[in-house]
């Protein structure tokens, strides 16, 4: 995605600024509005509505307008026609949806500061009437809001329009209709309608998002690697309740973060009686970070790609060491030959890898060197690949027989079909809102490659950093929304997305074991249907959809 794509993201995000803010207000005169007033500092201007239909006509401003348009830089000249003629396909239900999630709330307060009015008219108005603008077939566009704003006047902050589009993007609006697109597909005709409300109804005797019985317990260890002169910190959980014909889950973490982001995960199933080893990556670990900010070592060095899957598989050695160690509490408990790898961010790529994903860096490296511009933390991680001497890497682990991967990084390192290699069932969870690890090119796009059995889980309104253990999020509430951060979804507000991960995660592993018919319905779209709330729409295929796929390549297109 070069050029041609970023100059697509902002006129679609101008369309948005624009086109949202038409309906800002409680008017509910049927007279239309014939007059946009734009602020620009100091500077006022007044544009009649037949004169912007006259430049997406002919692709030119009107004389008239030159006082206002060349005072604007000849690329946001360029912007504003194109977003003129710019149309985005989303229907009046879709729309409803996206704005009653969390993240669309979001949107519409940030949009809302681009009007100027004195009333102050509320959100509430401006989702109704953004709704009702999408009542046409082929999608929204500017002029057609103008028309309908029900006021003659429509004034708007033209620096701050251009502020709030800077956090927009068309893969953002793109993500969301691909998750939405997935209901038409997959449930069951009495619910088919385009995200009906309704619940499925579904019989469950229990449910799998609450606590186990038995209790907790944690042995903390530092192993050491000599080989590599890895010193690698693991916190294995376990209750009395384990037993051998459970799967061992270890959990790989994101780059900068600690073994314990997913510690109430790690609970959770431990409760059920399987033992979880969360390790800490030392070369992509908060230490390290912070020792990087003190010039004491690199952020981030080529070769930290290959040794966490191999982190992974040391300490899968060293677990088998203690399950037959003699008056150890978890000896001959320990299925090593039977793990399940769970992966977070950066640590899903991990997980990928040791299921088989093949590194493919041909692609990545030109990229790289290149310097095509990247919009995602995700995707500059995965370009200190390109230092790596060779072009591909296999570093599956035969122990691992099953893979979750938790917003994973795959856009770059995995190359067209790196993924295809994954020999393992694996499940891909996406959160439509996530910034750092874009859904779309992170973990839709991969998802295709990767055989069957394989589960996509869609959580609409989930960002980054909602999967987490609450408390390794407490100092991002409240940061501010930019294009690369903040307006994370976590703590109290992302309870609802935790249980859900807490159900999905216990349902896979138990496939693992005797009890897997049991825990088979929390694996299906009606069930993620079910699990759904208002604010956090979730949607789970085992297959992309066409509809659905279209516009994945649509998107890979670009």
């Amino acid at each position: 995605m070069g050029r041609r794509w970023r100059s697509i993201r902002i006129i679609t995000g101008l369309f948005c600024a624009l086109a949202l803010t038409q309906f800002f207000g409680k008017h509910t005169s049927a007279q239309a509005a014939d007059t946009v007033v734009v602020r620009f500092g100091l500077f006022s201007r007044s544009i009649a509505l037949a004169d912007l239909q006259t430049a997406a006509e002919t692709g030119k401003f009107p004389r008239n307008l030159e006082y206002f348009t060349n005072r604007l830089p000849a690329e946001q000249r360029g912007l504003l026609l194109a977003a003129l003629t710019t149309r985005i396909p989303l229907n009046v239900v879709t729309v409803s949806r996206l704005l009653n999630t969390q993240i669309g709330t979001t949107v519409l307060n940030d949009l809302s500061t681009a009007i100027v009015r004195k009333d102050k008219a509320g959100i509430q108005a401006l989702r109704a009437a953004f709704v009702l603008g999408a009542g046409k077939p082929e999608g929204l566009s500017i002029l057609d809001f103008i028309a309908a704003y029900p006021s003659q006047r429509l004034e708007i902050d033209l620096p701050q329009a251009f502020a709030v589009v800077k956090t927009l993007n068309l893969g953002f609006w793109t993500t969301q209709q691909f998750m939405l697109s997935l209901t038409r597909s997959v449930l069951s005709p009495d619910i088919a309608p385009l995200l009906d409300p309704r619940k499925p109804q579904i019989s469950i005797s229990f449910d799998p998002s609450e606590a186990g019985n038995a209790q907790v317990q944690v042995l903390n260890l530092l192993l050491n690697d000599q080989k590599r002169q890895r010193n690698i910190p693991v916190d294995v959980y376990w209750s009395t309740a384990v037993s051998a014909d459970k799967p061992v889950i270890v959990f790989s973490h994101g780059f900068g973060s600690v073994r314990t982001d997913m510690r109430y995960l790690a609970e959770h199933l431990a409760s059920h009686g399987y033992v979880v080893a969360a390790l800490e990556h030392p070369g992509s670990s908060s230490t390290n970070v912070y020792l990087a900010i003190q010039n004491k070592t690199r952020l981030f060095k080529p070769q930290e790609v290959l040794d966490r899957p191999k982190d992974i598989s040391f300490v899968l050695d060293e677990l088998e060491k203690l399950n037959q160690t003699a008056n150890n509490p978890l000896q001959g408990k320990l299925a090593t030959n039977n793990t399940m790898v769970l992966g977070y961010s950066y640590g899903g790529g991990t997980a990928l890898a040791v299921a088989g994903g093949e590194l493919q860096l041909e692609r990545l490296k030109q990229r790289c060197k290149d310097n095509i511009a990247v919009f995602s933390l995700g995707e500059t991680l995965q370009c200190s690949a390109q230092e790596l001497p060779e072009n591909t890497y296999k570093l599956r682990d035969a122990r691992v027989k099953r893979a979750i991967a938790l917003n994973p990084t795959t856009s770059l390192l995995f190359g067209d079909t790196g993924l295809s290699q994954v020999q393992v069932p694996t499940l891909v969870l996406s959160s439509s809102a996530d910034k750092t690890t874009p859904a779309l090119s992170e973990q839709i796009v991969g998802f295709e490659q990767i055989p069957s059995p394989k589960w996509l889980v869609g959580i609409l309104g989930s960002t980054h950093l909602s999967v987490k253990d609450p408390s390794t999020t407490m100092d991002q509430a409240g940061q501010p929304n930019t294009p690369f951060s903040g307006g994370e979804v976590v703590g109290e507000q992302a309870a609802e997305i935790r249980k859900y991960v807490r159900t999905i995660a216990l349902a896979f592993a138990a496939q693992m074991t005797p009890e897997s018919r049991k825990y088979a319905i929390f694996l299906t779209p009606e069930y993620a249907q079910f699990a759904s709330t208002q604010t956090f729409p979730i949607r789970l295929v085992t297959e992309i959809p066409p509809e659905a796929l279209a516009l994945v390549k649509r998107f890979t297109e670009k």
